[in-house]
């Protein structure tokens, strides 16, 4: 399994149409072979920050998914970024269904 998360800043003031122009991306990466959860988010708290969480099957999901990358609107809108990729071996659930 392959987790990405991070976030990125944005000019608070272009926040929700960053989000906004993110729809079709999400809509598009959970409907990916091998997308186990995909998200981008706004910050509760800081107004120019946007949450990314990703969760993949395998790195030739994610690599697969990748080769779209983001629109050059959406990369000129990034003030900057703090994204991670990790490998991970191994898991345990928190909720007996798997449901939070």
């Amino acid at each position: 399994m392959v987790i990405v998360a991070g976030h990125i800043t944005v000019n608070p003031q272009q926040r929700d149409s960053y989000l906004a122009g993110c729809v079709s991306i999400v809509e598009q990466a959970r409907q990916t072979d091998g997308c186990l959860d995909f998200a981008i988010t706004a910050d509760l708290l800081d107004s120019d920050r946007v949450n990314i969480f990703e969760r993949w099957e395998s790195q030739t999901a994610v690599e697969s998914f990748r080769n779209s990358g983001p629109s050059e609107d959406q990369s000129s809108a990034i003030l900057s970024a703090s994204v991670t990729e990790y490998d991970i071996a191994s898991t345990r659930p928190l909720t007996d269904d798997g449901t939070a």
